[in-house]
């Protein structure tokens, strides 16, 4: 990682975003020691709940044991099955042996669903979690996850399509929260046009997050990209400015 490229993001997110929150990224490593290690769940638990710490500054790295969530292990891609019935689950359930989330109409539109969601082999062993400002110099990001409000989303969509010929420089793939931050972008660092990823909006991950946040999840090429568009794009203009004033007014109406 070019640390040079790290502060210049961090100059340009404090003029133009007002300094709110700073995104995380992620890698694939086989070394250990790049943070610490999330500990196996002893039940069901969200890796969107972990990554609080990381968003508060704690790195973090998972491997396939410290993922609480068999969904989770497929989105993170250290594990390709899917548990037995999980078009049932997805839907309405089996009586007297499932409750289902209900989140699709029936099974048959799960199964159709899966056809078009291949899952990948995770690159290494653990998969390290790093907000900005921790990342090191040794590291080398995959995807930039942002988590944020309405008027900070405004501004990444439109600047994440700021130099696309197409109207889908961002999508919003119907997904776990995992699979929005980590699945969907990493399958589209294969794309020759990456598109970002708008998500979080798995009703079963949202308790894990404050209550006006989305996700915006940008693979590197994108992110380099958008970083250099900055200074040219809407966000030196007195449009933009507006929209600025309430964000910093909103982050330390906090206080």
């Amino acid at each position: 990682m070019d640390l040079k490229f790290k502060e210049k993001f961090i100059d340009l997110w404090g003029k133009y975003f007002g300094g709110v929150e700073l995104p995380i990224v992620f890698y694939y490593t086989n070394e250990e020691n790049r943070a610490e290690r999330v500990q196996p769940p002893k039940r069901h638990r969200c890796i969107i709940c972990d990554l609080a710490k990381v968003r508060n500054g704690k790195p973090l790295y998972f491997d396939i044991d410290a993922v609480g969530c068999g969904g989770g292990k497929r989105y993170l891609g250290f594990e390709q099955k899917l548990g037995a019935n999980f078009e049932y689950f997805l839907s309405y359930g089996i009586p007297g042996e499932m409750e289902g989330e209900r989140y699709k109409k029936s099974p048959e539109l799960v199964k159709e669903q899966l056809k078009n969601l291949s899952p990948f082999e995770a690159p290494g062993k653990y998969i390290v979690f790093k907000r900005w400002d921790g990342i090191d110099e040794g590291d080398e990001p995959l995807v930039a996850v942002f988590f944020a409000t309405c008027d900070v989303l405004s501004g990444l969509f439109t600047l994440a399509n700021y130099d696309e010929q197409d109207q889908y420089g961002v999508i919003a793939p119907f997904s776990a929260g995992c699979g929005s931050i980590v699945h969907h972008p990493y399958k589209e660092l294969q794309s020759q046009h990456p598109r970002a990823i708008l998500g979080m909006f798995d009703v079963s991950a949202r308790p894990c997050v404050p209550s006006g946040v989305l996700s915006f999840a940008v693979p590197w090429s994108k992110f380099v990209r958008m970083i250099n568009n900055i200074e040219e794009s809407f966000l030196i203009t007195e449009s933009w400015n507006n929209v600025k004033k309430r964000i910093f007014n909103d982050k330390y109406s906090e206080y």
